[in-house]
Parts: structure tokens; sequence; C-alpha cells
């Protein structure tokens, strides 16, 4: 029997599920003259060589084949960059017992005498580095009872339905990558620093190529701790690379078509971890169908991970860490200051336009300080629908649910966004983002980016100078992220400053707005001291502000303020009477969800204390179900642990229990504990 696999590697880990996949796809197998091909396809680096020899392994202990396992790597075969099927048909006839001289001169007759001669074969094909269908094809044994396995950095999509079955290698998780850089290097000072471990692991990205670099660097370097050999690693692996693979990345990039290569070389300028086709654009300059080809081109060629785009409603994708560092080496080569500076603007200025309408649709028309920006030429927006524009309740409050979610699964690049606008001085931009962080904050609070992203925006309205208007929002925005975490005295000198602002402000309606809401911050900083008294003064005066306006939004908020404050005080039937009146109108509003909700539990909480617990759950069943379709953790938590007072009180223990449960497990889902 003839086997050309090289010996076992020392060390392999996970993949258990892919193994199991190619068994299971060999056992139900029911072609007699077409063998099962199992096409492994990763990015270089993912170790889909070593797992494609495991498998033929494995199978050749599984099953009989007796005429054994042949093994070619097509790369061999290229000539700049192109493949002739009939050199490695002349390299499987003598694998197969054919001598050189009796191998046919033309290509169908070798293919005739290759098909005869497997016909019958029983054999393990390993086609390893394919990067086409055609390449493949005249390459398949003319029998059942054999098998093909096929390795390739990108998807080999020609293939008919059903031909093969595709198995896509993802990077290694957390857990498996410890376990093979400790197979690899067996050293104390993993152990002994299991947080400097886990950064090296992370720092690999799940890359096995990767983490046989980093466990030569253990190695060779005996005496350093590992806190301070991470530096010199990352250094190491941004600068160079990774060897063995690097070759390999560069040979694919020379491959791309030039819109590729560009994209390729500006996706690390991206800010955040994960991009869209929509953001990629903005940031290509490219034009929607010329970026979505080359994000296309890129996956194929292997430097592209599209593994997250049928995960997230966002349609995120990412490049792998090493594989960013590559990107950003052919950058610095073949890209200017002046090309990245113009990208990033651009993706910048779209990206702030995203986020300020998917504020409006989640939050409904409000006191903003930035109108929202004009649409980036040659950029479409994001397919976000208007509420305002939906025919029925239940439309609009789907609408402003997928904005929320988009808010919620972009929410890093929003911050990385902040970050850079900061940077390279975009004021306008930094407090425009800001006011889209509130939004989502309001649904998921407790996040430190949150308090920075207002942090910077309160820095770029100070550094602007020139609109009070800034200075009053931003501060106002900081102050409450600070005395939610308990930092009062901070919180209070950003409502001082914020006071002291509004006296530079004008007549304008917007002027007048800011000062209402000022005057409203400041009293829910007296409340969060427990100053309740205090409080719904400030309430009621900032409602006073917004009726002499008239702003009918802004006289409701303060309505369902004093509400609360009314509660708070024991004026359990002034708050009812409040609370009822500025649910009623959220409710007549439309496309106000989130004050809906949050209207309907104070009004239930104050039902249950006026002993009226079937009205109250009425209403904390209408407040979770806003709640949720907004996926707001923080209310659906709190919604739960009402229910479970509720239940407590009527002697349902069992349900009580159960909302606490649930409760407990939103807040650590999201943060919150």
């Amino acid at each position: 029997m003839r086997v050309e696999l090289p010996p076992e590697p020392l060390n392999f880990v996970n993949r258990d599920a892919e193994q199991e996949r190619a068994v299971r796809a060999v056992t139900e197998w029911r072609s007699r003259s077409r063998p099962p091909v199992l096409v492994l396809r990763a990015p270089t680096g993912l170790g889909k060589t070593e797992l494609a020899n495991r498998i033929a392994r494995t199978l050749r202990d599984s099953f009989p084949f007796p005429d054994g396992v042949l093994s070619v790597d097509l790369d061999d075969f290229r000539v700049d960059g192109r493949l002739d099927p009939g050199d490695v048909l002349s390299r499987l006839l003598n694998s197969l017992d054919v001598e050189p001289d009796k191998v046919e001169a033309q290509y169908a007759a070798r293919c005739t005498q290759y098909w005869n001669r497997t016909s019958e074969a029983k054999l393990i094909l390993l086609l390893d580095n394919a990067r086409y269908t055609s390449e493949v094809v005249p390459l398949l044994p003319a029998s059942g009872g054999s098998v093909v396995v096929v390795t390739s950095q990108g998807p080999l999509h020609e293939f008919e339905a059903g031909a093969v079955e595709d198995v896509p290698l993802s990077p290694l998780d957390e857990r498996a990558a410890t376990e093979l850089l400790e197979r690899i290097v067996r050293d104390n000072r993993l152990a002994a620093d299991p947080e400097a471990a886990r950064a090296v692991v992370r720092l690999c990205e799940g890359l096995p190529a990767a983490l046989h670099v980093a466990a030569q660097w253990v190695r060779a370097h005996q005496l350093r701790p590992l806190s301070r050999l991470l530096a010199d690693l990352r250094a190491e692996l941004d600068e160079k690379g990774v060897s063995g693979v690097e070759p390999f990345w560069d040979a694919a990039y020379a491959g791309l078509s030039r819109p590729a290569a560009l994209l390729y070389r500006l996706l690390p300028h991206h800010p955040g971890g994960t991009f869209t086709l929509h953001s990629a654009t903005a940031l290509s300059g490219l034009g929607p169908e010329v970026c979505q080809d080359a994000l296309e081109e890129l996956h194929t060629a292997g430097l592209l991970d599209l593994r997250l785009l049928s995960m997230t409603e966002a349609g995120q994708m990412r490049l792998l860490g090493p594989l960013r560092a590559h990107a950003l080496r052919r950058s610095r080569r073949e890209v200017t200051d002046g090309e990245v500076a113009e990208a990033q603007v651009r993706l910048l200025r779209w990206f702030v336009r995203q986020a300020q309408l998917a504020d409006r649709f989640t939050a409904g028309r409000r006191l903003t300080v930035v109108d929202i920006l004009d649409p980036v030429p040659g950029v479409p927006d994001v397919p976000l629908e208007d509420p305002e524009a939906a025919v029925d309740d239940e439309a609009r409050a789907e609408r402003s649910g997928h904005a929320a979610h988009w808010l919620y699964e972009e929410r890093h690049v929003v911050f990385a966004c902040s970050r850079l606008a900061h940077a390279r001085g975009m004021d306008p931009e930094v407090v425009a983002l800001s006011e889209a962080v509130w939004t989502h904050a309001l649904d998921h609070p407790h996040q430190s980016e949150v308090v920075e992203a207002f942090r910077r925006a309160v820095d770029s309205a100070v550094r602007h100078g020139g609109n009070a208007g800034w200075l009053v929002r931003t501060r106002c925005q900081l102050a409450r992220p600070l005395w939610e975490s308990g930092e009062l005295d901070e919180a209070g000198v950003q409502i001082d400053s914020a006071m002291s602002a509004v006296e530079l402000l004008g007549g304008s309606e917007r002027d007048r707005k800011l000062a209402a809401s000022a005057v409203e911050h400041r009293g829910m900083l007296k409340a969060a001291r427990g100053e309740w008294s205090s409080a719904l003064d400030d309430f009621t005066g900032s409602r006073g502000l917004h009726r002499a306006i008239p702003n009918p939004y802004g006289i409701l908020l303060q309505t369902y303020r004093m509400g609360e404050a009314s509660a708070k005080v024991g004026d359990l039937e002034s708050a009812q009477q409040l609370l009822s009146e500025a649910h009623s109108g959220f409710v007549a509003m439309k496309n106000r969800e989130r004050l809906v909700g949050r209207t309907a539990f104070a009004l239930a909480g104050v039902l249950h204390q006026l002993g009226r617990p079937d009205e109250a759950r009425v209403l904390y069943e209408e407040s979770l179900g806003r709640a949720g379709r907004r996926r707001s953790g923080f209310d659906l938590a709190r919604v739960h642990d009402a229910l479970a007072d509720l239940d407590t009180a009527e002697g349902r223990l069992t349900e009580a229990e159960a909302h606490r449960t649930t409760a407990r497990t939103l807040r650590r889902r999201n943060g919150l504990v």
C-alpha cells in the first residue's frame, strides 16, 4: 500500500467536529462512480493541511482503502501562478505504478488513462492548495470507493450542489489555542502568569501558525517574564509577520486585482475590529458593486474571514489579526498618508450619518445639537427604514427595534470612530457620535467606553469653543453615566458647568430646549443623591420651560420625571395621574418605544403600591415586550425583577424565582452585575 503522508505532528488540538463531519460524509456517500470530495477551506495559517493529513489517516484506519493514500501539493506544479492539470495527472499516474514512459502524451488521452486506472480503485487522494474548481475536477478518481480531500484558501463555488462537503475552518477558540501553546512550549511560565499567557494566545487570534511562532519566542527567551516577552512578540508579528506563512499571503496579494489590492491595503485603517460591505465601500471609495467584487475576491484568495457575515444582522466581516498586520505592512509600502486620511475622513462622515439616522429611528425626533450629515456621494446608507413611514404600530416598533439593534451591533465601531474623529480634530463628528451613543447607552448602561465617548465629546466641544449648545449637551450627557456609577461629585461638576454654559445660549428654539434639558439633568442628579423633593422642583421648572416653547415631547418627558419623583416622595395619587398622562401621551406620539415602555414600568410600580396588581401586571408585560424589541438587557432585567416581586406578593413563588433567574442571567450577559 502506498501512503504519501508526512509523519503525524506531535501537537494537534481541537478539530474533532471537522473530523467527525468528514467521516460522516464518507459513510453516507452512495455514488459508485464518483468519489466524495471534502473541501477544507481557510486562510493560510489555520492548519488546514495538517487537518487534511489527519483526516486522511482517520479515513485510512476507519475504512478499507487498499490502494493507499496519494498526496499532491498543487502549488508545486504552478508556473507563474498557473497550474497545468496534465502535469499533476502524470504525477498521480506515476504514483499508481504507471511508468513515466507509459503516460499518455496528449491531455485528453492522459485523462482517460487516469480514469481507467482509478475506475475500480479505493484510495484517498489529498489535493493541497487548490485555487479553483477547474484544477480539482480533472484529478477526481472515477470511483465512488475513493475519497478526495481538498484544501483551499477560499471557497470552490463551481462545484455542483451536493458534489462536495464544504468544511470551513474557524480560528481556534481560546481554550484550544491555549492547549496548543502549552503542548508546544511546556513552560512553567504559562501557568505562573496565566494573564500574560492569555494575552499571548489572544495576540495570535487562533492561528496555529502564529501560535508556533509565539512558542518559538517563549522557548528562545527562557529568562524573560511573559509580560516583557509579549511586547516584543507583538512587534515581531506586526513587523515581520508569521514565518512560513508570510510568503503565501504575499503570493495571494500579488494575484489580486487593483481594486481588491487597494481595499486590502485600506482595511487595516478601518476603525473597529469589524467592517461591513457598506463601511468598506465608504472607506475604499470604490462604489458598491466594485467593492462587493473586491471583498469576494479577498475571500476567495484566503485573505478575508467571512464567517461573521451570516452571524450578524449588520453583515460584519473582519481581517484576522495576523492578516490585518500583513495588510498594514503592504499599506505602509504602497499607500500614502494622504490616501489613508482621505479614506478615513470619508468613512467617518459616512458612519456619523448612519449613527445619526439610527439614533433618530430608534428614539424618534428629539433634540440634537448636530444636524444629520449629508449623504456621502457614491456610498449608500445602511438599509434602515424610518418608523415614521410605517403603516401601523407593529411595523413602527419593528423598524425602531432594528435601528436600535444596528447601534448595538456596531457599538464598538461607533466608539472607535469617536476615537479616530477626535484624533483627527473632527469636533462636529465627535459630538454627533456622542448623541447616538446616548441613545445606545439608555438601553445598555454602565459601559466604560460610553463614558470615554462622552469625555471626548466634552473635550471636542471645549476645543471647538464656539458652540455653547455643544457644551451644555455634552456635559449633561457625561454627567449621567457618572452619577449612575456613583461618581456624584464629578457629575456635579459637569452639571454646574452645563448650567454656566446655559447663560451663553441664545433665544432659538433649540437653545431654549437645551436650557430646559439642563434643568432636567440637574434634577436627575438631585434624584441620584436622594433629594427627590428638590428634584421634583427642577422637573416642574423644566416642564414650564418646555411649555413656553412649546415642546410637546419635552412636556411629556418632564411629566414622566415628575411622576417618578412624586412616587419617591410618597404622593402616589399624583404619581399615578402624572405617569398615566405621560404614558398615554407617548403612546399617542408614535415611535417612542423606550419611553412608552419606561412610563409603563413606572406606572405599574405605582399601581402595585396602590394595591392594584392586575393593572400593574398588564403594564409590566407591555414594558417587557417593548424592552425585548429593543433588546435592552437593562430594562428586561428590571421588569423581570418587578414581576418577581408581584408574583411573590401573590404567593406564586415558582414563577417569582423564574423571573429572578432570568433577571440575573440578563445582567450577567449584559455586564450589569
